[in-house]
């Protein structure tokens, strides 16, 4: 076994290496796709699109690898509904790192855009921009393969929907969306697809919540571990309904999807809160201090007609995100790093059993 130091030091390495190896294949796949005359930064027919697709593609395939080289064998000695769900989750994240990249590049294209107007990239500098791009979301999508903690997750949760928030009220067709609420952004495609790739990692921060609760409370906690990860599931399933569902499409579906995300979500704080060891105070008041705000929050939106729906949305994803991040923090806290296969074919059986 290697000395945490030189562990430390070998795992950057790779990822330094990782890094230029994703900039060569994003310069390589750049000259293929942009191929021809020069191109704007951003809009139809720019630079920015193949890039963002790039940059997602070589992503994906730098945590797959990362992953396949580090964590290679973690899932041998756990039962089969132990290992699938682990291996759903890394699913589910490789699909979270690939729609960041794509986002983002495509954000930053329309920014650069705005700041460099009229300019024409040809095929070798936009095959240069993509490969910068593809070596830094390579990069991080590597270090994430290497030991992805609850705490990255959650970060990257709340990254994901700035950024493709962002971007959808950059190209928003209606610039005074924000006098209404945030749904009125799900004209377009990128705010919907936003939503459904949030709801896919709620659910697998949801999924890495309850592999943390086990490695803390083990088998006999099962039940209580299952309920906490079907909440969190309910919750990414609800949230992805909004994007499924545009307002401007079907309003009945779309806000039963975002009034069922904010109750369930109101719902798998207190039960986390109960089942969490302790609880620890911390957790406890920023649990009850949030169920307050949002109810605060909502009367000021109903009936009293303070602010708009948009306000409502924003504070909403704030409480929620400061709630968050006191449980995954609290977590890293107190749970071990180890993994913990469980000796129970079944967590439901088991946990009828203990």
């Amino acid at each position: 076994m290697q000395p945490p130091v030189e562990a430390d030091a070998l795992r950057e390495s790779r990822a330094i290496a990782a890094a230029w190896a994703c900039f060569a294949a994003g310069i390589a796949l750049g000259l293929i796709a942009l191929a021809g005359p020069p191109r704007p930064i951003a809009g139809e027919g720019s630079v920015a699109l193949p890039a963002a697709g790039i940059a997602a593609l070589v992503a994906a395939t730098a945590f797959v690898v990362s992953s396949a080289m580090h964590r290679r064998g973690e899932t041998s000695p756990m039962p089969r509904w132990q290992a699938v769900i682990a291996r759903i989750s890394t699913i589910a994240i490789t699909i979270a790192f690939a729609a960041v990249a794509y986002l983002a590049v495509l954000t930053a294209g329309e920014i650069l855009a705005l700041g460099l107007q009229g300019l024409q990239a040809p095929a070798v500098g936009g095959a240069l921009l993509t490969g910068a791009a593809s070596a830094a979301a390579g990069w991080l999508a590597f270090q994430a393969g290497v030991e992805l903690r609850t705490t990255d997750l959650a970060t990257l949760l709340f990254a994901f929907l700035t950024i493709g928030t962002v971007f959808a009220m950059i190209t928003a067709a209606d610039p005074r969306w924000w006098e209404r609420h945030f749904s009125d952004l799900g004209t377009g495609w990128a705010f919907n697809l936003t939503l459904i790739v949030a709801g896919l990692l709620v659910a697998t921060i949801g999924a890495y919540i309850g592999r943390d609760l086990h490695r803390r409370l083990g088998d006999p906690a099962l039940r209580r571990i299952a309920l906490v990860v079907a909440l969190f599931a309910l919750t990414g399933a609800a949230l992805a309904g909004v994007g499924i569902f545009p307002v401007h499409r079907g309003q009945l579906l779309h806000d039963i999807a975002a009034f069922g995300t904010l109750g369930l979500f109101g719902v798998t704080m207190v039960v986390v809160t109960i089942v969490m060891p302790g609880p620890p105070r911390a957790l406890l008041l920023t649990t009850v201090a949030a169920g307050v705000a949002l109810v605060v929050a909502v009367l000021l939106w109903r009936p009293l007609e303070v602010y708009s729906a948009t306000a409502l949305e924003a504070i909403a994803v704030g409480i929620l995100f400061v709630w968050l991040t006191t449980l995954v923090r609290t977590l890293a806290a107190l749970v071990p790093q180890e993994s913990r296969p469980s000796a129970s074919p079944s967590p439901l059986r088991a946990a009828a059993a203990t």
